[in-house]
């Protein structure tokens, strides 16, 4: 069965709440997977408000939210922020994302990253940020196969995690990555 990007609707609403009960207790990525979704038209509400910069918290910009489908099953999220502010220059990117458990492993991740670049791409932005932890190996395959391009470590959190700060070049950019510090 073929993947499709949708946006979020009713029409999933099922296979949101199931995709949020097999996520458990793990860490939730993109972060719109943390909002309160027991009223499932407040929680779309939100989403849209997001993607069009209506009642944005503090520290936040405006981002456009996309479900990844199969058929009528949920299997992917992915968050596109429309600009960068400085606290996610440093650390976020334009682009986070996650696969249900029970669909990882089949190459999805860099489907949904793919599908969310040419989104990005329909809204203009030249070089997208797309940032994952250092130990993530599945995360960095995904982000080099879709022509991520390695900018910078940073060290952030406590403990201390390495998070990999990579750029997707604009198109006929040919785009060199700063060196890393310490590297030779």
């Amino acid at each position: 069965m073929t993947v499709s990007l949708v946006l979020p609707s009713y029409e999933y609403e099922q296979s949101y709440r199931e995709y949020i009960a097999e996520l458990g207790e793990e860490e939730r990525y993109p972060f719109q997977l943390d909002l309160e979704s027991n009223n499932f038209g407040e929680l779309l509400q939100r989403l849209d408000d997001f993607s069009n910069g209506v009642n944005i918290p503090s520290g936040y910009v405006p981002s456009s939210t996309y479900w990844l489908a199969e058929g009528q099953e949920l299997i992917g999220v992915s968050s596109l922020r429309h600009y960068l502010n400085q606290r996610i220059q440093e650390c976020g990117g334009h682009i986070g994302l996650g696969i249900r458990p029970s669909h990882r492993g089949r190459g999805l991740g860099t489907e949904l990253l793919a599908l969310t670049l040419t989104q990005a791409r329909q809204r203009g932005i030249g070089e997208i940020h797309v940032h994952c932890h250092k130990h993530n190996e599945a995360s960095v395959r995904m982000i080099v196969r879709n022509g991520g391009v390695l900018h910078s470590e940073i060290e952030t959190g406590d403990p201390a995690e390495t998070v990999q700060r990579y750029v997707v070049p604009a198109p006929n950019n040919s785009f060199k990555p700063t060196p890393l510090r310490g590297a030779a």
